[in-house]
């Protein structure tokens, strides 16, 4: 009896145990982001200070790191990528470094099913290396963060950062090319809003400012909108023509007053007296 009791708790200990959960001590992450016309994806784990030393210590300088914790960090783009000013195809990597105390190496690995670092390491697997100098930060980051900043149309920034340190890695996308065939393909049968989002891009990006203006206004014949005619009046303004310009802003301040938007009403005053000048 007393062995069956005994087993009777010994099952309910292996039974509870199971089913004990816990926070991870490194937990992981998934960061997406659009940049230019695609996606760059990073997934890693994060670690935390915890009162240690981290650059220089519990990570050494001159080894490679895994940037981060637990299993590789992946980083996946969606189209090709520049760099730190060179070229990385598409794809997904590992995302390796090497920590240095006046410059870092950002590895690019093409073997990203790795449970951290490789256990052999293959330089012809290296689609990139770059070198970067790191910045030192005047607060203290608990958990190590991988973020995607300074974002612009076709341009941004791979940050790394952890304890005192930032290391921010320079991303350009081509998106120029991309644009000029949609545009081409679009226009082949335009509406108004083609018209419109073909304008806005040339005005937006100071190309062609003529050719800006022959697209909103073909837009505006079609179906005039405050927010087209504001488009107008500010590629009008660009060109010099500030009594044009003033014109198409009165039109789009009263159509925005008629639909109760302040803000473009607002605008639309600011520029007005810019221009009545």
């Amino acid at each position: 009896m007393n062995k069956l009791i005994f087993l009777f708790s010994f099952l309910m200990v292996i039974s509870l145990t199971a089913q004990i959960q816990t926070p991870a001590p490194s937990p992981s992450c998934k960061l997406e982001q659009k940049l230019g016309l695609g996606t760059v994806t990073v997934e890693y784990s994060r670690p935390s200070v915890k009162n240690r030393k981290i650059f220089g210590d519990v990570v050494p300088f001159d080894k490679m790191w895994r940037t981060g914790a637990n299993a590789a960090t992946k980083i996946t783009f969606s189209d090709d990528m520049i760099v730190e000013g060179k070229q990385l195809l598409m794809g997904t990597y590992a995302l390796y470094t090497v920590p240095g105390e006046v410059s870092w190496q950002v590895i690019f690995y093409k073997d990203f099913a790795q449970s951290g670092l490789p256990k052999t390491y293959d330089p012809t697997k290296v689609a990139l290396t770059v070198d970067v100098v790191p910045e030192l930060l005047t607060t203290t980051v608990e958990s190590f963060t991988i973020d995607i900043n300074d974002l612009r149309p076709d341009m941004a920034s791979l940050n790394l950062s952890w304890e005192n340190t930032l290391v921010s890695v320079k991303m350009k996308t081509e998106i120029d090319m991309k644009v000029q065939k949609s545009i081409e393909k679009v226009l082949a049968g335009p509406t108004s809003d083609d018209y419109y989002r073909a304008a806005s891009y040339y005005s937006d990006n100071n190309k062609d400012l003529n050719q800006a203006l022959v697209w909103i206004q073909k837009a505006n014949a079609m179906d005039a909108k405050y927010w087209k005619l504001r488009v107008e009046s500010l590629i009008l303004g660009k060109l010099g023509r500030k009594a044009e310009a003033i014109e198409a802003a009165t039109k789009s301040k009263t159509l925005a007053a008629a639909d109760g938007n302040e803000e473009y009403v607002k605008m639309n005053n600011e520029a007005i007296a810019e221009w009545s000048r």
